[in-house]
C-alpha cells in the first residue's frame, strides 16, 4: 500500500448537512463544503429560504436538498433528518450552525428569553446531533461540527445567557467526542469572534462598537463567514481524521489577549 504523503482537504463522496444555512455563516459553510466536493443538505426555516442556495450548490456540480427545520420544534428536526437520510441514504457530516443570542444585562433577562435561548442553542443542538448521531453510529463513521463562539471562552457584557450556552456547547462537544469515538465519529467545535453577517452588521457599522471590537482582536480585523467555513471544511476533511473533542478558535486572538 502506498504511503499517503499529502493531506486530503476535500470532501469528495461525502454528504454534509448544515443547519441555519440560508444566510451568513451557515450559507458560507454550505457553499464551502459543496465547493470541496460534498453533496449538501441545507436546513432552513422555510423551503423558499433555501432555493437560491440549492441553485448555487447545484451550479457547483453537487446535489442539494433543502429541508425545513425549526430547532424549537423537535418533531420538525427529526422529520428533517429522516427526509435527508431518505433522500441521500446517509449523512456523513453535520454542521450545527443555528444559534441565537438576545442581548440583555443579566439583571434584565426574562424567563422567556432565557428559555428560548437555551431551547435553541442547547436543546435544539443536542437533539439535532442525537438524530444525526444515531445514523452515524449505524454507518460507523461521521463528523459533527458545532458552531460555538468565542463567547464560550470569554465574557461579553450583556450576553451572559448566550455565553453560558456556548460554554455548554464546548463541553457537550468534548462529552460526545469521548462517547462516540468508538463508533468512528469525530465531534469538534469552531468558535468565531464577531463575523460580518446581516445580523451583526447594524452593530458593527457603528464606529464606537466597531473600534471596541477591533481593540480586542490582535489580528486587527473582524471576521468574514468564509473564515469560519475554512475551519469547518478542515474538520470535516480527511486531513483532520485524528482530531476530536477540539474547539478551534477563529477569533483573531481575542481569547488569548486578555480581552
Amino acid at each position: 500500500m502506498a504511503v499517503q504523503t499529502t493531506p486530503r482537504f476535500d470532501l469528495n463522496g461525502q454528504v454534509a448537512m448544515v443547519t441555519g444555512a440560508s444566510r451568513g455563516i451557515g450559507r458560507a459553510c454550505a457553499l464551502a463544503c459543496a465547493g470541496s466536493g460534498a453533496d449538501m443538505i441545507v436546513g432552513v426555516r422555510r423551503a423558499e429560504d433555501g432555493r437560491s442556495l440549492v441553485a448555487e450548490i447545484e451550479a457547483l456540480g453537487r446535489r442539494a436538498l433543502a429541508v425545513e427545520m425549526d430547532l424549537a420544534d423537535l418533531a420538525s428536526v427529526r422529520a428533517a433528518i429522516d427526509t435527508a437520510h431518505g433522500h441521500f441514504g446517509r449523512i456523513d457530516i453535520l454542521v450545527n450552525n443555528v444559534g441565537i443570542g438576545p442581548e440583555n444585562l443579566a439583571e434584565d433577562v426574562t424567563e422567556a428569553d432565557f428559555d428560548y435561548t437555551v431551547d435553541i442553542n442547547l436543546k435544539g443542538t443536542f437533539f439535532t446531533t442525537q438524530a444525526a448521531g444515531r445514523l452515524m453510529i449505524g454507518q460507523k463513521s461521521g463528523r459533527i461540527i458545532n458552531i460555538s463562539s468565542q463567547a464560550g471562552s470569554v465574557t461579553l457584557r450583556g450576553e451572559s445567557i448566550y455565553c453560558m450556552t456556548k460554554a455548554a456547547i464546548n463541553h457537550l462537544t468534548r462529552c460526545l467526542a469521548a462517547e462516540w469515538a468508538r463508533h468512528g465519529i469525530a465531534v469538534n467545535s469552531v468558535a468565531p469572534t464577531f463575523i460580518w453577517t446581516d445580523g451583526t452588521r447594524p452593530s458593527l457599522d457603528q464606529p464606537d462598537f466597531h473600534k471596541h471590537v477591533l481593540d480586542h482582536i490582535p489580528l486587527g480585523r473582524i471576521g468574514d463567514p468564509i473564515d469560519v467555513a475554512g475551519a469547518v471544511v478542515f474538520l470535516a476533511s480527511p486531513a483532520a481524521s485524528l482530531i476530536t473533542g477540539a474547539n478551534i478558535m477563529v477569533d483573531g486572538g481575542w481569547s488569548v489577549s486578555g480581552g
